[in-house]
């Protein structure tokens, strides 16, 4: 039997739709701290999908209630503008995709880092799949994919981006679960 998979987005769930797709397997839960009237627009094909809300800031309970249960679930963040508290990163398998090469730069650790590289000229872009643990991006690097970013706009950045962690997502993923 496959693995239980809870994923967490704070954006628009887009990428979690990208990924299930090519993946053929949808989360079990989906778990978003955007309220349905917010300035965000929830991807339209979330809908009718098992998803729970959070408060904008969730405590270690609101984590508990929605990761406790008989199994312990993999869990995938993709834009979940969140610290997760240190004892939700010891108790569970958690696993967040950075769009930063943070293996070989790794002052982009943090917010923005596609924006960061871009004005910083970085001749090389890439993004990670990496444990999450305590620290913000500081967790055991798992997966990688670099490309040459020389003369890219910042739209075929983001391209770019989005469909290397779309890859590594899916090939990540075929394996844990």
């Amino acid at each position: 039997m496959a693995n239980k998979w809870i994923a967490f987005f704070s954006q628009t769930g887009a990428e979690i739709c990208d990924i299930a797709e090519s993946l053929g397997r949808w989360p079990d839960l989906i778990v978003t701290n955007i309220r349905p009237k917010s300035e965000r627009t929830i991807d339209p094909r979330l809908e009718g999908r098992k998803i729970q809300m959070l408060p904008n800031r969730p405590n270690l309970l609101h984590y508990d209630n929605v990761l406790r249960g008989p199994e312990k679930p993999i869990v995938t963040l993709h834009g979940w503008l969140r610290i997760v508290p240190p004892r939700i990163c010891e108790k569970y398998t958690i696993f967040n995709g950075h769009p930063g090469l943070i293996t070989e730069y790794p002052e982009l650790k943090g917010k923005d880092p596609q924006v960061r590289a871009f004005e910083g000229k970085y001749p090389v872009a890439g993004a990670v799949i990496h444990k999450v643990t305590a620290g913000v991006d500081e967790g055991k690097v798992l997966v990688e994919e670099r490309f040459n970013a020389m003369d890219l706009s910042l739209d075929d950045l983001f391209r770019i981006l989005r469909d290397r962690s779309l890859y590594m997502w899916t090939d990540f993923l075929k394996k844990v679960l």
